[in-house]
């Protein structure tokens, strides 16, 4: 048991603040964004995601993926109120 509070220790860090802190995932030296990967809101993406149609509207596929059918309005007439 003693061994093994030993080689837990090891694995974590200690900052200055008290708190536990494990590897970094990434390089401090890298850039904040590689390039040649599109950013969230770029110009295109809502075509490639689901629940965006082309007129600008959207459906409930948009908001949910759990079973995004029942989510949708009862009668075509109706406006779909997905949130922002």
């Amino acid at each position: 048991m003693a061994r093994d509070r030993s080689f837990l220790h090891r694995v974590t860090r200690r900052h200055r603040s008290g708190l536990k802190l494990g590897k970094p995932d990434v390089r401090v030296d890298l850039p904040s964004h590689t390039r040649g990967v599109k950013q969230g809101n770029s110009t295109g993406n809502y075509a490639k995601q689901p629940g965006h149609l082309p007129n600008g509207r959207s459906t409930a596929a948009r908001s949910t993926g759990i079973r995004p059918r029942t989510k949708n309005p009862i009668l075509p007439g109706m406006p779909n109120l997905s949130p922002p």
